[in-house]
């Protein structure tokens, strides 16, 4: 025995020697491992602004193919490790040197951000500590922080002390949860039917989710996963893509008049091609006048609300049920980082377990705050950090200012496409997205045209020279400009507006040389 009384044995030898050698490979107190850690930061800190620096597209222009033989050549589960030096030399030339620039101006395909310095800093913060956000023992402070932050983002919105948040992955998860409490309390309210204890109601198959045909395809997801398929989905077609009350109504009743239950309606307050944002608060009157729950989708154009030039748009969103509001689109946080807020907290009962190991009822006694009580997921990140330490650092004047910005940015560059006969505008868009397609010089039929505006797309993602986006409009192909970006300038999109029509021309010549007109 040795003095701690543990037998001095060789397997315990063994057991020891092998225990500190499993400290080389984690963040510990120790010298070396503290050593180590930091080394790491600094280099991956060099090699990333290094890249950032010297990336001048967003793209390097690899093709599917030749980045596919490079990564199935990497064997991913090896016997034995190698030094960790030899393994991000590799990372860097497989991953860092083939990214997408999200800094980059000419990068604006999809809602994809940017990221703020000082989120950047909260990644390391975040990842560093590894605290889960289900139960206040494994994270005090960060459970203190994202509750205090969410209840100001309810103040923000317009909702009462009543109100409460949590925070998601994303508008998938955000989404989700709205019609879970939607399909919940309608069940209680009109069946007294516990869905959480009983399952569905026998009449379940009659309920009906309403939204715009161009609603996010995560309402339709979140239908089929709470067990009313798709079709129970409803979308309908709005005159100038904005939602408003008298269609809703004439739907409602519609419904009704065939034996069917609307039970929610979901408004989208930003659509993720056209920035579109009907009138919120006609909407929800309309929708609580007939007793549903009404949820909006303000991923997008939630971040409309710290702008004190465009929040008008989002008027009325104080009469929401929930809402749903992402931080890795128009707030620049780093992915992922949704918000979802609901007016009435008492409707998080709807999915409220308790689990002795976890948080058990004792701890709502002592006031201890297990926040895995209004969250489907257990396991969660402190991406409240993000947005906390941004806002902290930049406040929301400037904040705002950036919106102001991009959304001043798209107006013009919309204003120079609508001008210019080569080019077809889609849309003025609300917010800062720019839908508009190319136009030959000469007649061409739809289809021509289409094939034309697809190849420009997909010849600058596999040159590398920009990544913008493309859609439908009317079903006829358009290309998008996302600008998200609060660094862009006019000049900048401007030249690659030009580079759209070389690309259109280059595209027309081939096809008249090879007779094919595309």
């Amino acid at each position: 025995m040795n003095k701690n009384g543990i037998p001095a044995t060789d397997e315990y030898q063994a057991l020891h020697k092998a225990n500190n050698a499993f400290k080389d490979y984690f963040l510990n107190n120790t010298d070396d491992s503290v050593k180590a850690y930091r080394e790491v930061v600094e280099r991956l800190a060099n090699d990333i602004s290094q890249q950032i620096k010297d990336q001048h597209q967003p793209y390097n222009g690899k093709s599917p193919a030749s980045l596919r033989a490079e990564i199935e050549a990497i064997d991913m589960f090896p016997e034995n490790g190698s030094s960790l030096k030899d393994v991000l030399d590799r990372t860097k030339e497989l991953v860092i040197e083939s990214n997408i620039s999200v800094y980059h101006p000419h990068c604006m395909a999809h809602l994809h951000c940017p990221t703020f310095i000082a989120s950047l800093a909260a990644e390391m913060i975040i990842s560093a500590f590894n605290q889960s956000m289900d139960s206040w023992d494994q994270a005090p402070a960060a459970t203190m922080i994202e509750q205090l932050l969410g209840r100001q983002l309810c103040t923000e919105y317009g909702f009462g002390p009543d109100s409460d948040a949590t925070f998601t992955g994303g508008g998938t998860m955000s989404n989700f949860m709205g019609l879970l409490l939607a399909r919940d309390r309608y069940s209680q309210e009109h069946y007294n039917w516990n869905i959480q204890q009983k399952g569905l109601p026998p009449d379940a198959s009659k309920f009906r989710i309403i939204c715009a045909a161009n609603a996010h395809f995560t309402v339709a997801q979140s239908a089929s996963i709470l067990g009313l398929g798709e079709t129970a989905v409803v979308k309908l077609n709005y005159n100038e893509m904005a939602e408003d009350a008298a269609t809703l109504e004439e739907a409602i009743l519609d419904l009704r008049s065939q034996g069917l239950l609307p039970i929610a309606y979901v408004n989208t307050a930003g659509t993720t091609d056209f920035g579109s944002i009907g009138a919120i608060g006609d909407l929800a009157d309309c929708a609580h006048r007939h007793g549903l729950w009404m949820h909006v989708d303000a991923a997008y154009g939630g971040a409309l609300m710290f702008s004190q030039k465009h929040k008008h748009k989002l008027k009325g969103i104080e009469k929401a049920d929930s809402i749903t509001v992402d931080f890795h689109k128009l707030f620049y946080q780093p992915i992922s980082c949704g918000v979802f807020i609901v007016k009435d907290k008492s409707s998080f009962e709807f999915i409220r377990l308790h689990a002795e190991y976890l948080n058990p009822e004792s701890n709502e006694e002592l006031g201890i705050l297990d926040l895995v009580y209004k969250s489907i997921q257990t396991t969660r990140r402190f991406d409240a950090l993000k947005p906390f330490i941004a806002l902290q650092h930049i406040g929301v004047k400037k904040f705002g200012e950036m919106l102001d910005h991009t959304i001043a940015l798209a107006e013009e560059i919309s204003a120079v496409i609508s001008n210019d006969p080569q080019f077809e505008l889609a849309y003025k868009t609300p917010i800062n997205a720019v839908v508009f397609r190319y136009l030959p010089s000469e007649t061409l039929s739809d289809a021509q045209i289409d094939a034309i505006n697809n190849g420009i797309k997909i010849k600058l993602l596999l040159s590398g020279k920009a990544i913008i986006g493309q859609t439908c409009c009317n079903e006829r192909a358009f290309l998008k400009f996302t600008l998200l970006n609060p660094m862009s300038t006019a000049a900048e999109i401007m030249t690659l507006l030009q580079q759209v029509k070389t690309i259109g021309q280059e595209m027309l010549s081939e096809c008249k040389i090879e007779n094919c007109y595309v």
